[in-house]
């Protein structure tokens, strides 16, 4: 039976999954990605499995995350639009802008530094103004990042030569929402992932020559999405409710999440929400973000056992720590469950609650703090899941697994590839609740 080598090359480790054609793992491996040459890394990775020679499907994020900008129309409609295609296109949003640029705007919106700019504006044969004003403004300012132009078809042509003749990168593609209501967020979303492979991962410094380029086809988050939409799809089939994933990880906390139903309110707002969606909370991380974790805890009224200030600072400060003791592991444990918490409610805010009516039928918890806590640790994460206020409705029904072998990446990278059936028996394999 053949195999295929699926990497993820991330920005401190890279991980490896040999899978069969059946779905099985045949073995998992993974390495220091080594910057400035991440092959080495892969090398090694693709030796210990004995997997040289064999096809292979690879994703990245060992460029950094993609820090990603909105300009749209009203808030209520294109700029609403741009931001639910950010929200499933693998990236940060780290700032939106609703209506006609003034100098001011464009000042805050350079400030953020943001790696990607999504130019929306209009729907198709409605307004042409606000895009063709907000075109004519970055044309004329220092605000140089690659720009996908998603915003009226009418418009368009004229946008983008204004943007072009200015030397920047623009790649022009269908309007995110070409009628009141109707998100089509499909061609966007396939331009950000190709702009951030050519400029935020292609563009670093990563590797001598194209070999590295040329191998990634997918950004991490995105590959991640993928194998949760088709998880979502598995439950589905068995009437289980929506898939929730939280990752938690020493700079950020991501969550992702998955509905197969439609969502019966669509017609209720301007805009509907895509099926799959992620959100990335960069002040929530296990260790340069720890401090955050605990501020954050503390605005929201959770409970803070420990004197957790000193201990996230100490985490802060010491990135590559780890306890060698049950207190130090106790204290990651319940940063871990904080870090949870404060971002599943955020994720729930950003995505309108909108889970359907099941809520979460699986809720996955990923990261080496799960990976490697005693059955106790995470029993008590659970139950601080399970409890919190706002979160009890989504998980009253769901059931609760560590993604041991980090397998949503591969199912992703899978789906992709056109091997669905590979990728959904993989997938069933370790999710079997």
């Amino acid at each position: 039976m053949s195999t295929l080598l699926c990497l993820d090359i991330g920005s401190t480790w890279t991980k490896g999954a040999l899978v069969a054609e059946d779905g099985s793992l045949v073995g998992t491996a993974q390495h220091p990605t080594t910057p400035p040459e991440v092959l080495d890394g892969i090398a090694s990775v693709t030796t210990r499995l004995g997997a040289q020679g064999r096809p292979v499907l690879a994703c990245s994020s060992a460029g950094g995350g993609l820090r990603l900008a909105v300009v749209g129309q009203e808030r209520l409609v294109s700029a609403e639009a741009g931001y639910r295609v950010a929200l499933s296109a693998g990236a940060k949003i780290v700032h939106i802008v609703a209506g006609q640029l003034n100098g001011a705007a464009i000042r805050e919106l350079r400030a953020t530094r943001p790696d990607l700019v999504l130019l929306a504006g209009g729907t198709d044969g409605g307004d042409r103004s606000v895009l063709l004003h907000n075109a004519k403004r970055i044309a004329a300012n220092r605000l140089k990042p690659p720009i996908v132009l998603a915003g009226n078809a009418e418009a368009r042509a004229e946008a983008e030569a204004l943007l072009r003749d200015t030397g920047r990168t623009v790649v022009a593609t269908d309007n995110v929402l070409p009628d009141v209501g109707e998100l089509a967020p499909g061609p966007a979303r396939a331009a950000i992932r190709e702009l951030f492979l050519r400029h935020v991962i292609g563009g670093k410094g990563l590797s001598k020559g194209n070999t590295f380029r040329n191998l990634v086809k997918a950004v991490t988050p995105d590959a991640v999405l993928g194998g949760v939409s088709r998880l979502a799809a598995i439950l589905a089939a068995r009437e289980a409710g929506a898939v929730l994933v939280v990752d938690v990880g020493g700079a950020t906390t991501d969550v992702y999440s998955a509905v197969s139903t439609v969502d019966e309110n669509a017609m209720q707002r301007t805009v509907a929400l895509p099926s799959d969606r992620r959100t990335v909370e960069g002040d929530l991380g296990m260790r340069w973000s720890a401090p955050g974790i605990v501020s954050e805890a503390k605005a929201e009224r959770l409970d803070t056992p420990y004197d957790l200030e000193s201990e996230a600072e100490k985490r802060s400060t010491t990135v590559d720590w780890i306890p060698d003791d049950d207190h130090g592991r106790d204290v990651d444990a319940t940063l871990a469950g904080l870090a949870a918490v404060l971002a599943v409610r955020r994720h729930l805010r950003l995505v309108d609650g909108q889970l359907g009516p099941k809520g979460a039928g699986l809720l996955v918890l990923s990261g080496g703090v799960f990976r490697h806590a005693t059955p106790e640790r995470l029993q008590h994460i659970e139950d601080r899941l399970r409890a919190d206020p706002v979160l009890r409705p989504v998980l009253r029904n769901a059931a609760v697994i560590v993604d041991q072998r980090y397998v949503l990446a591969p199912a992703g990278l899978l789906a992709d590839a056109g091997r669905v059936d590979t990728a959904d028996a993989l997938l069933a394999n370790h999710f079997s609740a």
